[in-house]
C-alpha cells in the first residue's frame, strides 16, 4: 500500500511540476536565468536563486514558486498526499530534468552545476 501511495505521489508530483516548470519555460527572462546560472532547481521543489539577484529576478522567482505550490496544493488536496510530499518528489524530478550547465541545489545544499552524469538527489527519489 505505501509503495502504491508513493507511486501515486511521484506521479501527480511530476504532472503537477512539468506544468508549472512548462509554463515557466514560456518567460524569456526565465530560460535566460536558468541559462545563466542565476536560478536553479532544489530539493524542496521549488526555485532558488544562485547567489544576488535583482529585484526582477527575485519577482520572478517568487512569481514561479507560488505557482508551484499552487499546483502542489491542488494536487495534495485531490491525491491525498501532502503538500510537502509533492513538493519533494517534485524537486526530486525537477533536479533530474536539469540539462547539463544549468544549477541545482545538492542535499547538502550546495549549488552545483550538472555536467552529463547524472545529479546528485536525496537518497530518497525514486
Amino acid at each position: 500500500m505505501k509503495i502504491k501511495a508513493l507511486t501515486m505521489i511521484a506521479a501527480v508530483a511530476v504532472l503537477g511540476g512539468l506544468s508549472v516548470a512548462a509554463s515557466a519555460q514560456r518567460d524569456p527572462a526565465y530560460a535566460a536565468a536558468r541559462a545563466g546560472g542565476e536560478v536553479g532547481e532544489q530539493p524542496d521543489g521549488y526555485l532558488g536563486l544562485v547567489g544576488a539577484a535583482s529585484g526582477d529576478l527575485r519577482a520572478l522567482v517568487n512569481s514561479i514558486n507560488i505557482q508551484r505550490k499552487s499546483a502542489y496544493t491542488a494536487k495534495a488536496q485531490a491525491s491525498g498526499a501532502t503538500v510537502e510530499q509533492l513538493a519533494f518528489t517534485s524537486g526530486c524530478n525537477l533536479i533530474a530534468g536539469t540539462n547539463p550547465g544549468e544549477k541545482y541545489k545538492t542535499p547538502g545544499g550546495v549549488w552545483k552545476t550538472r555536467t552529463a552524469a547524472a545529479p546528485e538527489r536525496d537518497s530518497r527519489c525514486v
